[in-house]
């Protein structure tokens, strides 16, 4: 597992509102439970960005800790994730989060997909057409 990562390694963060919103879905989780970010085949770009609370570390994942949230990435998935930013915002129509994703070249405007250069998708299940944001 490449669960530590040195100084000069790109990390993955959390905005302020993003950690504590984080923070408190894994309240009253085990304390192994992190938040997984990962990356699957589909949308009107190519990729979707995918989130869950998961408790299990599978062969290969990066492990990140940032203002106190633990974040996991499997290393498909890396990748296309390496350097990005999770953020979290509400508006009158809810919240959500979303990633501030640099190795992205473009982004559908549903926020949910998005397209690089030069790297295959990742195999998956639940590859769908855009979600609504």
């Amino acid at each position: 597992m490449d669960a530590v990562a040195t100084r000069n390694d790109p990390k993955m963060t959390f905005t302020d509102a993003a950690a504590r919103r984080a923070a408190e879905l894994l309240a009253d989780r085990d304390g192994d439970a992190a938040v997984r970010v990962y990356v699957k085949s589909g949308g009107c770009s190519g990729y979707l960005y995918g989130m869950s609370i998961d408790e299990r570390r599978l062969e290969g994942d990066r492990e990140f800790e940032d203002k106190g949230v633990r974040m996991v990435v499997d290393k498909m998935s890396w990748p296309l994730l390496a350097g990005s930013e999770v953020d979290y915002v509400e508006n009158m129509m809810g919240g959500g989060f979303s990633v501030h994703n640099p190795n992205a070249s473009s982004n559908c405007g549903c926020g949910s997909s998005f397209r690089t250069d030069g790297v295959e998708a990742p195999d998956g299940e639940g590859a769908a057409g855009c979600a609504p944001a």
